[in-house]
């Protein structure tokens, strides 16, 4: 058999890009998770590709691509057939194998993020296993590798399908059998955002995401080696990247109108969206319609992410049902509208009829039906034998700690304590203390007044928005203050805060970040400090923030050993 290099370099170069979506995958599900799961969670990821590989290799490969029947490959471990029938012209085996490899480990990985900070990683090291093992692969062979699906007329040109709705579905019934991460609900069931910390990693993650999906799209027209190959990836890339844009566009209107502000995370999710939806028919359609599955794509993410928390009350941390399942889904079948005829049937819009859509709709039934049962039956034995869900205390510990003995994944960083850690009622303490039993009121010097040693002590503590920070500073230093503490904290007032949504979901505001301004002074009068930081702070709002007064005994300059007022000062 003669090779073509074209040919070759172009599959090899998009398995390499479908790879590093491994990359963009572990970004997303580390940025919209908790800080005390982000080992877990990137352990997860590295290992599901690990897994799947030799899985692929030794048995899912042979099963997908074996041509045995209709349903079922062939059992081939190591890849020593001969698959000559279903190779690519010009493109050797393991060329195609590799290809192919990626594209399972991409299934794979789905699950993680729906399933995040509340799974046993033994048990995720398994349902990964069995993914790549036959669960992907006997769908795929319906699909990809000559079964009955590919001679009906199916059309899932690069895994709408066959890799985003599989891995989408198997998320979603694991999501459920787990049930929601601690803290998700309260006691009447509604949801409370719980999150993620770190929104530009998640950002880094979808942009690899997108670039690379260039490959996983336009690669898998698995040749470049003549005029309409080339023309249908120059297409591809087109399709790709316009229902991806124009779906942010949409998601980001939607949520301006409906929260009052445009959604990160969700818009975030929009683009995932539209790449996950435009995968099955990118080939098959023009620009326009890619828009208009643009637009479809970026409303029922929003919508399907509400369902799912609000309504189905199935907690997914990455939104990872809804962009994969049900636009991988709704994509394949919108295909059968779409569809302009060129490298498939034509659509219903193209005069084609309604046999095709019906096909289109009949593969994501059945491939959703047998998916639906193979990933219970696993998820079902893995629960009854080592357990399928992290006990309590670890989850709220993080699976880092608990898992993997990972202190924290952010070593020489500090971060923002959890506040949805438990589901427990607040303990709220209450009773009279006899007058006998009541600690005696000491009455202190007021700040205003001048003790008679001239060496009064006094400790202002500050607590204000962070934005206001460098100018209260300078401010002080400008007064004469030459030492200062600050540390981010978390707290509330009477007024709790006011109302923002996270993913459509409002996020409770009894404790917002703020600072904590620290200082002691002696010399420069308290009430200037006071009066000076007023008038910086002042904006006449609610959080503007509050001012504390202390007295101190004495001061400590651990240095030199000093003590009191010559403990403030640093003359050497």
């Amino acid at each position: 058999m003669s090779y073509n290099s074209s040919n070759t370099i172009w599959v090899l170069l998009g398995a390499a890009l479908v790879f590093f979506m491994q990359a963009g995958f572990a970004m997303c599900e580390a940025g919209f998770t908790r800080a005390k799961n982000t080992g877990n969670i990137l352990m997860k990821n590295l290992m599901d590709f690990c897994i799947g590989t030799p899985c692929f290799w030794l048995i899912g490969f042979g099963i997908m691509f074996g041509t045995g029947n209709a349903l079922f490959g062939w059992i081939d471990p190591f890849i020593m057939k001969d698959y000559s029938d279903i190779l690519p012209a010009g493109v050797p085996l393991w060329a195609y194998a590799i290809f192919q490899t990626v594209f399972c480990a991409t299934s794979a990985t789905i699950v993680s993020g729906a399933m995040a900070e509340r799974t046993k990683f033994s048990a995720y090291c398994i349902y990964s296993a069995a993914i790549s093992l036959f669960i992907y692969p006997i769908s795929g062979h319906w699909i990809w590798g000559g079964g009955w699906l590919s001679k009906l007329g199916f059309h899932d040109f690069a895994g709408s399908a066959a890799v985003h709705m599989v891995g989408g579905l198997c998320a979603l019934i694991g999501a459920k059998m787990l049930g929601p991460r601690i803290g998700k609900y309260d006691e009447n069931g509604k949801p409370k955002a719980i999150l993620g910390h770190n929104l530009s990693i998640a950002a880094l993650g979808v942009f690899i995401l997108w670039f690379c999906w260039f490959g996983f799209n336009g690669a898998s027209t698995v040749g470049m080696d003549s005029d309409g190959l080339m023309e249908s990836a120059g297409l591809i890339f087109f399709n790709t990247n316009l229902a991806a844009s124009v779906a942010c566009c949409t998601t980001l209107i939607i949520t301006w109108i409906r929260y009052k502000k445009p959604d990160v995370s969700m818009t975030y999710n929009a683009a995932l969206a539209g790449l996950v939806g435009i995968t099955a028919g990118c080939d098959a359609v023009e620009p326009w319609a890619a828009a208009v599955m643009g637009i479809i794509f970026g409303t029922v993410i929003v919508i399907s992410v509400e369902f799912f928390d609000k309504v189905a009350k199935i907690d997914d941390p990455v939104g990872a049902i809804s962009v994969h399942f049900v636009c991988g889904l709704l994509g394949t079948v919108l295909t059968g509208l779409f569809a302009n005829g060129r490298s498939t049937m034509k659509g219903v819009f193209y005069g084609g009829g309604f046999r095709f859509f019906g096909v289109q709709t009949l593969g994501v039934a059945s491939v959703c039906a047998y998916v639906g049962v193979a990933i219970t039956v696993i998820f079902v034995i893995i629960k009854h034998t080592i357990g399928l869900r992290a006990p309590a205390c670890d989850e709220i510990e993080g699976l880092d700690i608990a898992e993997h003995g990972l202190l924290s994944a952010y070593g020489g960083f500090a971060m923002l304590p959890d506040t949805a850690t438990t589901d427990s009622e607040t303990v709220m303490v209450a009773g009279d203390v006899p007058e006998a039993e009541a600690v005696t009121v000491t009455r202190l010097p007021s700040f205003d007044e001048t003790p008679t040693d001239g060496h009064k002590f006094t400790k202002v503590e500050i607590i204000c928005k962070e934005m206001r920070f460098e100018a209260l500073k300078k401010a002080l230093v400008d007064l004469g203050v030459t030492g200062m503490t600050l540390t981010h904290v978390l707290g509330c007032g009477v007024q709790k805060g006011k109302p923002e949504y996270y993913r459509g979901v409002e996020v409770e505001a009894s404790l917002l970040p703020k600072i904590q301004l620290d200082i002691v002074v002696s010399k420069i009068p308290v009430r200037r400090i006071i009066e000076t930081a007023k008038k910086v702070l002042y904006t006449g709002h609610i959080g503007d923030g509050k001012i504390f007064v202390y007295d101190v005994e004495n001061v400590v300059k651990v240095r030199t050993g000093e003590e009191g007022y010559d403990a403030l000062q640093d003359v050497e």
